[in-house]
């Protein structure tokens, strides 16, 4: 899943940053307001973390005008004020939730799965056939046999599970799986499928991934006979 973070503070950019690649997450960064709206406005977020105060545009005007075109993606606010009156004037804003600076890693985490987990109307749980993905211990099995994935594996196939039955453009891939730096003119995506087969074959989840040439992949429910 791919998130964008509108921070200011190099410090908590960088501690945010790597403690989110490390639960899977791709993550784009702006270091103020209008760019963080420029890459929301351009890109596809599953969920931004916005900082209250931000140069160039606030936070709240940010949330705003993302409101106002029709964005619905999931917003936490990051703030240090923490009045009655701050929460409210934030939620009504537009923001989904809030959270206090200084926070907890765990706790921020916590809200973030919330907020995903509501937008999806889904448990943790993803399966396909013998295939069984667990978003929160990021553990896989197949016919009760655990498969170790690299984080970029990982989160590659939780996409593709959580899409099951739809073709999954190889745009579509790049935006949710990979950051903004990423060369889409690569093969990059190609070898990580090849990856996942392979550790999915050994598995015993033979042909779960599917090509569709030209477009991209699809995992499919296998067939019963």
């Amino acid at each position: 899943m791919r998130l964008l973070i509108v921070e200011d503070e190099p410090g908590i950019v960088g501690f945010l940053k790597e403690g989110l690649e490390e639960e899977f997450f791709a993550v784009d960064i702006a270091s103020d307001g209008k760019t963080g709206l420029y890459l929301a406005m351009t890109n596809d977020y599953d969920l931004m973390i916005i900082d209250w105060m931000l140069p160039a545009l606030s936070g709240i005007e940010l949330c705003r005008q993302l409101r106002k075109s029709g964005n619905v993606s999931p917003i936490l606010f990051l703030t240090a004020r923490d009045t009655i009156e701050d929460v409210v004037f934030g939620l009504e804003a537009g923001a989904n939730d809030y959270i206090k600076k200084p926070f907890e890693f765990e706790e921020l985490l916590a809200r973030i799965r919330v907020q995903l987990r509501d937008r999806s109307s889904s448990d943790d749980t993803l399966n396909a056939g013998s295939l069984t993905l667990n978003a929160s211990t990021h553990q896989v099995f197949c016919n009760k046999n655990d498969i170790t994935l690299t984080p970029k594996e990982f989160s590659l196939l939780e996409y593709l599970l959580r899409n099951k039955g739809k073709v999954c453009t190889r745009s579509r891939i790049i935006e949710h799986v990979w950051d903004i730096h990423f060369d889409s003119d690569t093969s990059v995506i190609d070898v990580y499928i090849t990856f996942l087969r392979k550790k999915l074959e050994a598995a015993g989840c033979p042909c779960l991934i599917q090509t569709i040439r030209g477009i991209g992949y699809i995992i499919r429910e296998p067939d019963i006979t």
